[in-house]
Order: C-alpha cells, then structure tokens, then sequence
C-alpha cells in the first residue's frame, strides 16, 4: 500500500488498527520484539526536513530497522539530470523496503508510486498534501481531547499552499458532527478541491478572517507557518485587518480544555513566550509523530505487526 493522500484512510483503519498500536508503541510496548528487523527505509527528499525524516530515521531503528537517503537539489540544470521515475525504479531494483518520498511539487508522489513495487510514503508533496502530518496530528486530539467527533477546530493561515491543512481537513472530515472554521486571507482560502470535499462529506465549516471571533468555542487551533512571505503578501490586499496569530489575547479567549497546535517550525504566528502555557501543544504533537510513524510502518511491512 502507498501513503499518498489523507483521504485514503478510513475512520474504521484508523481507529481500529493505526491508532491503537501506536498508543502500545509509545508505552513501549513491542519496540523490544523489533518488528522491523532488517527492513530499510530510504528517504528521497527535494525539500529540506528536520521533524519529518528524522522521525521516520528513528522509527525504522526503534523498530530494528535502518534509514538512508539522499537530499537533491532542485536547481533546474540538476533536476533534469534525472528523472524522479528512474531514482525510484533504481531504489527499486536496491531491495528498498519503502521510500518516503518528499517532492517540491504536486504530484510527484503519484509519480513515484506509478513504477514502485515498494510503498511510497509521501512525506510533503509541493502544496499537495502531507499524509503522515494528517495522521499524527488527528492522533494528537483524540490524545488530547480524548474524542474525535464533535470537535471545533479552527484551521489557521495559509490555507491554499499549506499542505499540512489541505490533508488535516481531508482527515477530519471522517469524523461525526465536525465544525470547521477556516481562518484565512481572502486570497489564502482553503482551495476548492478542499472545500467540495468537505462539501461532500456535510462537514460544517465557516470562513472568516479573525480568529478571535470564535477562539471562545474551540477545542482545537491548528496555526500554520507564516514565514513563508506568502501570508505578509496577502494581508496588503487585504479589505479589512485580520488576526491570523496565537497571542496572549487569543490565550484568554480560548476555553481551558483547548490545545493549540503547530506542525513547526514557527515563526512570530507562535511567540515561545507562550509555552508556558499547557495548552501549547506543538511539541507533544511531534512526539506523538513518532509513535504514529512506527505504528505506520509496521502496518506497512509484511512481515511487520500488520498480521
């Protein structure tokens, strides 16, 4: 099985497979038995990463296995130099157990997944998706919060280029009596794809441009990378002022059971002067990742926990 996209995975997969092994991995539970013996991993990564391959690097050794990989640069005179089909058909041919593949642009992870025998494991695809982020970070609330359904959730920033909030939304879409609020510049809103599938799926959902208009009800902020320039760019167009941020002011009005979440790395939408506060979840979210990831790759192996 390939990992391309969040909206692959079922409610029941999730709930009844995925994410109970990963509460028995992060107790410890199995890591002793090494359930990946001998199985290798290599990472293909066009993009930079620190949270995503190296979680994924200590996953496969926790579990008994090992990781390598390859940083390429996307300088145009390097990138035609090869063709990502023919890396991925020659990691093939090394006796690869997966390659967890991060490209710079939508679509390279079906790519890869079109001559794979191995699964592919998408690991951010351009403005496409980021699949495992999805996982881990659904895992996170029901960790959290200690449910799924029922939540309110507001998604936070760059909603048109952020991976990370393109395949949560997809994810969250599983669960019942869901209430979305899409908090965006005008010209960052959740992309259309998106928004018919949430459609789709008669997930409720609001769009507005201030998040302190419903910080009050949340349970859950997720706030997305504004570093990036693309969210400066937007606000000069901008037809009234909005509030895109997690601030002291934003603390106050949120209720005492919310958390707030951030993929990382941050930027001034997440001052560290307020991790003080135990509603700050980002960090306990990366370690989350972890056992998600190792739970994910034993379901992928054959010879892993999945029987």
């Amino acid at each position: 099985m390939h990992v391309l996209e969040a909206q692959q995975f079922s409610r029941e997969w999730l709930e009844g497979e995925l994410f109970p092994l990963a509460e028995r991995l992060a107790k410890g539970e199995l890591v002793p038995e090494r359930p990946l013996r001998d199985r290798r991993l290599f990472w293909l990564f066009y993009e930079p990463s620190t949270r995503t391959r190296v979680s994924f690097e200590s996953a496969m050794a926790l579990l008994g296995g090992s990781a390598s990989g390859l940083e390429v640069s996307t300088h145009p005179e390097e990138l035609v130099s090869e063709r990502l089909e023919d890396r991925v058909r020659v990691l093939n041919d090394y006796e690869y157990d997966f390659i967890l593949l991060r490209y710079h642009q939508e679509g390279g992870a079906r790519r890869a997944a079109a001559v794979s025998r191995v699964p592919i494991i998408n690991a951010g695809d351009g403005a496409g998706q980021h699949p495992t982020q999805a996982l881990l970070d659904v895992f996170t609330m029901r960790q959290e919060i200690g449910r799924l359904d029922g939540l309110k959730v507001a998604l936070v920033g760059d909603l048109t280029f952020e991976r990370t909030t393109n395949s949560l939304a997809y994810l969250l879409a599983r669960f019942d009596d869901l209430r979305l609020y899409l908090v965006s510049p005008e010209t960052l809103r959740v992309r259309s794809d998106v928004r018919e599938y949430l459609d789709e799926h008669d997930v409720r959902y609001q769009e507005l441009r201030d998040l302190r208009e419903v910080a009050g009800q949340l349970d859950v902020v997720y706030v997305t990378r504004a570093h990036t320039g693309r969210l400066q760019h937007a606000l000069r167009f901008e037809p009234a002022e909005g509030f895109y941020a997690i601030t002291r002011e934003v603390m106050d009005l949120l209720p005492e059971h919310a958390i707030v979440m951030h993929p990382l790395p941050r930027g001034e939408e997440l001052p560290p002067e307020l991790d003080d506060d135990p509603r700050i979840a980002c960090f306990r979210q990366a370690r989350h990742g972890l056992a998600v990831r190792m739970a994910l790759l034993c379901l992928l192996s054959p010879s892993g926990l999945a029987s």
